[in-house]
């Protein structure tokens, strides 16, 4: 099942259900659930999920993996306590963590820097970002395309004010791509590949990060989950440190898993890991990241550079101060 941001009221309306039967996150005994919220793009978390990783290391507890089309999406499933970890982008995560939304989880660890994987396509005709004035262009709104997006106009001077934004999740940017909809797209594979086939790609998240707007995908965990469920976040980041050296050491093992779970060829599955960058815990560790207890890295004033951002383009109501965005970070350990 994928879910969208009208579908996940229905997720929303069964949490009380499962709560009321005991199979919450945090429910105690036999029986105990782990509700996982993922993104169909090529990354390491597809491995876990196809090797059932975790179902072997808890074979006290149902794990639930539901795929989500947008972190804005997952962001409202976290506020209606129907999830407990997922898969989410920075930009989500930086607005979760401000008001209205301030959604009480941390950032448990970070799946990958994200490269040329998301990017801005157009329709042939037009020649650079500023011709995109008066033309109309669609994105998930508050997903880390979002964000690059506006990040992209800002970068050519053109007022967001001056474009048609459209807010899509990505399997309805395809559509509205070959019904002729739409001008152009901020998206992510594999919807992204579809788009590149006879359109024209303007700028992409890897080279906005090297202008100074990155984008990353991390693994978000409710806080009293965390609290509550210590083994079972350390199953999660020992099979997903797992899975992040894999697609280093084994890529195609890696690249065959994606495949699987997405209905794609190998080898495009393979291309599209290869469109992002990977660190395993102990790089996530270093300065420009976690860092340590001791020295903390630059991970907190990226998330808040984000969240300056996006207040900027009024997309939340007030930026937290610093320590905020730190006390939100939980650095992997292994």
């Amino acid at each position: 099942m994928s879910v969208t941001r009208r579908s996940v009221l229905s997720l929303l309306a069964a949490a009380p259900v499962l709560a009321a039967c005991g199979v919450g996150g945090g429910s105690t005994g036999s029986g105990r659930q782990v509700r996982i919220a993922y993104q169909n793009f090529a990354d390491s978390t597809l491995l876990v999920k196809d090797q059932g990783v975790l179902e072997k290391a808890l074979p006290d507890h149902r794990v639930q993996w539901t795929a989500f089309d947008s972190g804005a999406s997952i962001n409202t499933a976290f506020l209606g306590g129907a999830i407990d970890i997922a898969v989410i982008g920075s930009s989500p995560t930086a607005a979760g963590l401000c008001p209205p939304l301030n959604i009480p989880y941390q950032v448990v660890e970070l799946l990958n820097v994200i490269g040329d994987s998301e990017a801005l396509v157009v329709r042939g005709g037009i020649a650079d970002v500023k011709g995109l004035v008066g033309r109309k262009v669609a994105a998930p709104f508050s997903s880390t395309a979002h964000y690059s997006l506006l990040a992209a106009l800002q970068r050519a001077g053109v007022d967001p004010a001056s474009v048609t934004l459209v807010d899509l999740e990505p399997q309805n940017i395809q559509a509205a791509w070959q019904r002729g909809d739409i001008d152009g797209a901020y998206v992510w594979t594999p919807v992204l590949s579809v788009l590149q086939r006879d359109g024209v790609t303007l700028v992409d998240s890897a080279e906005l990060a090297a202008a100074g707007k990155p984008t990353l995908t991390f693994t978000v965990a409710r806080r009293d989950f965390v609290e509550q469920n210590g083994d079972v976040l350390d199953k999660w980041l020992a099979a997903t440190d797992d899975a992040l050296r894999k697609i280093k050491t084994e890529p195609r093992v890696v690249a065959e898993a994606v495949a699987r779970q997405l209905g794609a060829p190998v080898e495009d599955a393979l291309a599209q890991l290869q469109q992002n960058i990977y660190l395993d815990h102990a790089e996530q560790r270093s300065p420009e990241y976690f860092g340590t207890a001791d020295a903390p890295g630059r991970l907190a004033e990226q998330l808040r550079a984000a969240a300056e951002f996006l207040h900027g383009q009024k997309k939340v109501e007030a930026v937290p101060d610093l320590a905020a965005f730190r006390a939100a970070l939980r650095a992997p350990r292994g």
